[in-house]
């Protein structure tokens, strides 16, 4: 029988109602890539792979807890959906709920989405609403709409959601044969570091798998967890996790201490830098997702983490269509040659 998505696969480790008929694109099954040329580039004598979640059915990790948290409104007779979103979990949310047959709300900060996100929140049909105001106020929005109207909330505050993306701890351990012994990612509303730090759990208590330290990472201009208290304007470049206010905020840090590992924060260049290191080894992300190497990086070149002998694995959100600008707005335009052989190879072997 062909794959058909997490929940088919990790059923019985999954908490959904089990009379729900499921929704699903065949989400999960993501591959993890070694990168030898990351790996060089830090210093070498460690093993790294990239969990790159952008080969997801809406290029982001989202649909891993979109599949469970629709499946399960959808059960309960729920009709509509509704999240604030920084772009992923709106994409996401849309083609979920058009595969339930549900209507799809999306409440995004004006100004503050990815054009490759928005765009597939519009394509999938959902109804977006803009907000002068942030992820937070977004947020809080739509939590105060749920509660008074039988609108189902599907940000991470959801708990099927959790349920969904901790699967890509089982992916990993089954991949590797056990945890890897880091696992580095991008924090932003803090629900995926929550769910992995859960999934690994779960699966060393049936499987005796072992479980990972964990690098979480910040945008330094949004780094709420690092900082200790609310960012009231974040910024940063890195859109996916442009957060002031973690909804599982106190998750994270508490997955982080479990791990004995830590949260830090790195600045947009640095992650500029991740994201180009990893498209030279043929990885395109988005720049959040770039959040995860920047930080292991930052850690090896301050001598705060030896990487020697260890097995690491940094989850990559998103994949790099869903915010293509921060290439193209720099992008050098190419030369216009002549159409003929000779021009072309002055080019090319002449420069």
């Amino acid at each position: 029988m062909h794959y058909q998505g997490i929940i088919a696969k990790y059923k019985e480790l999954i908490d959904i109602p089990r009379d729900a008929e499921v929704v699903t694109l065949c989400e999960g099954n993501t591959p993890l890539i070694p990168v030898p040329k990351i790996i060089d580039a830090l210093g070498g004598g460690f093993s790294l792979y990239i969990k790159y979640e952008g080969l997801n059915p809406t290029g982001s990790f989202k649909d891993r807890g979109m599949t469970a948290a629709i499946t399960e409104a959808k059960s309960r007779g729920a009709e509509t959906a509704i999240c604030a979103s920084t772009g992923n979990t709106a994409a996401s949310a849309a083609a979920y709920s058009a595969r339930a047959s549900m209507r799809a709300i999306v409440i995004i900060p004006a100004g503050k989405v990815a054009t490759g996100k928005l765009a597939g929140a519009i394509a999938y049909g959902a109804d977006v609403i803009q907000i002068d105001g942030s992820f937070d106020d977004a947020l809080t929005l739509v939590v105060q709409i749920s509660e008074k109207h039988p609108i189902a909330l599907v940000n991470s505050l959801n708990p099927y959601r959790l349920q969904g993306q901790k699967s890509g701890a089982f992916e990993m351990c089954d991949a590797l044969g056990r945890a890897p012994d880091w696992l580095a990612l991008p924090v932003g509303n803090a629900g995926n570091i929550t769910a992995y730090w859960m999934g690994f759990k779960q699966y060393h208590s049936l499987k005796n798998t072992g479980l990972p330290q964990v690098l979480g990472v910040q945008a330094a201009g949004a780094a709420p967890l690092v900082l200790g208290h609310p960012v009231e304007h974040p910024e940063t470049i890195a859109t996916a996790i442009r957060i002031g206010k973690p909804a599982r905020g106190e998750q994270a840090i508490a997955a982080a201490e479990e791990s004995n590992g830590r949260i830090i924060s790195v600045s947009d260049d640095e992650i500029l830098a991740a994201q180009r290191l990893l498209a030279y080894s043929g990885i395109w992300v988005e720049p959040a997702s770039a959040a995860g190497i920047a930080g292991l990086k930052k850690e090896i070149d301050s001598g705060r983490f030896d990487p020697k002998g260890k097995t690491i694995v940094t989850v990559c959100t998103g994949h790099g269509l869903k915010d293509p600008n921060v290439i193209t707005d720099n992008f050098k335009k190419p030369k216009i040659l002549p159409a003929t052989l000779a021009a072309l190879e002055k080019e090319i072997l002449h420069g």
